[in-house]
């Protein structure tokens, strides 16, 4: 696992391009597992700040139980209205680790005016990954700690995927 800060230093141009994606939607799809191992998905705004990727959450709500007991989850990026996939699909995954730095939530309050109290997660990525259209391909854009960004891009026909990088 990497931090968002790691991310950016690794991959600038991935990062913002998932940056800027996260960005233009207020509320994205976080999928947690539940006690039972089943999957949850509900609702949840990302922010970035202090070189950070985070996750707020409201006191013992189910998604910051769930995370709390197993810190693994996925965050889909909003898609957007329509069905043209214009800025196309991002997804990050990894492990969510409660901040329990009083200082730092503090300064997060302070800067964001979040409502407290609140539960707050730092991201750390085990993969990160980005689809979209490129003309009449779909692309596929991955990338994993200590790995370059790998694209594979598809056509229509099964024969036409072919990997980069």
């Amino acid at each position: 696992m990497t931090s968002w800060a790691e991310f950016e230093k690794a991959e600038p141009e991935f990062a913002a391009t998932v940056r800027e994606r996260f960005g233009m939607y207020k509320h994205h799809v976080l999928g947690t597992l539940r006690r039972d191992g089943s999957p949850r998905l509900t609702g949840l705004e990302a922010d970035f700040r202090f070189e950070q990727m985070w996750l707020g959450m409201m006191p013992d709500s189910l998604k910051a139980r769930d995370l709390l007991r197993d810190p693994r989850f996925s965050l889909f990026a909003n898609p957007g209205e329509g069905a043209e996939m214009t800025h196309g699909d991002v997804r990050v995954s990894g492990r969510a680790i409660e901040e329990v730095d009083e200082a730092l939530k503090e300064r997060y309050v302070a800067e964001t005016n979040a409502p407290t109290p609140f539960h707050l997660f730092r991201v750390e990525l085990g993969e990160v990954s980005a689809v979209g259209l490129e003309g009449q391909e779909i692309v596929v854009r991955n990338w994993r700690p200590g790995a370059p960004v790998r694209a594979i891009r598809r056509g229509n026909d099964a024969e036409s995927a072919r990997a980069e990088g």
